[in-house]
């Protein structure tokens, strides 16, 4: 369930009404018993599955804090998350990850360990999530982040958090990952 403010609705399901390869009208049909229905061409009988987007994020630490921006995009505009996108057709999970913390901090970093995968009924997009170490750079704002910081466990801005997956990653980091560093 969904908490308050919580912004993982976004995207909304998109509305297919025409089909890709041919043009005619889609329509939803019980293709196969026990399965949803699906959107089906009535000219060629093309079946569009509606499949889910996968997102690659990376929690890492700096100092035995753990680092995460403030958003600069919707959704969650003003929401604290650890750097992730989605995986472009083509790119693997790990570099994606990868990507997105080059992009949205200015840091390299090597993944070490998977966190978790997070899906939620309802949600299209799947999230995998890397717990990583930092290689090389010093956090900054880039281009999708209004700010910075590093938290301390027991000080994470909790409800400020943007997605329910930022909260369960977190968690499950904290229980599972988390070695103070102190700095040298």
């Amino acid at each position: 369930m969904p908490e308050s403010g919580d912004v993982d609705h976004w995207p909304p399901t998109p509305e297919y009404r025409y089909c890709p390869r041919c043009g005619h009208s889609l329509q939803s049909k019980l293709v196969k018993a026990g399965e949803p229905e699906r959107l089906v061409c009535t000219g060629c009988d093309f079946v569009f599955f509606l499949d889910p987007k996968l997102a690659a994020c990376a929690i890492f630490n700096v100092d035995g804090r753990i680092a995460l921006g403030r958003r600069a995009i919707e959704p969650g505009y003003g929401k604290w998350v650890f750097p992730g996108g989605f995986v472009d057709r083509g790119e693997t999970v790990e570099s994606a990850a990868l990507r997105e913390a080059r992009e949205e901090m200015g840091v390299e970093l090597k993944l070490t360990d998977v966190v978790g995968v997070f899906s939620y009924p309802g949600r299209p997009v799947v999230i995998v999530v890397y717990a990583a170490e930092l290689v090389a750079g010093t956090p900054q704002p880039c281009d999708e982040c209004l700010e910075v910081a590093s938290f301390p466990p027991e000080e994470i801005p909790w409800p400020e958090l943007a997605f329910s997956s930022t909260r369960d990653a977190l968690r499950e980091y904290v229980r599972r990952f988390y070695c103070p560093r102190s700095a040298s």
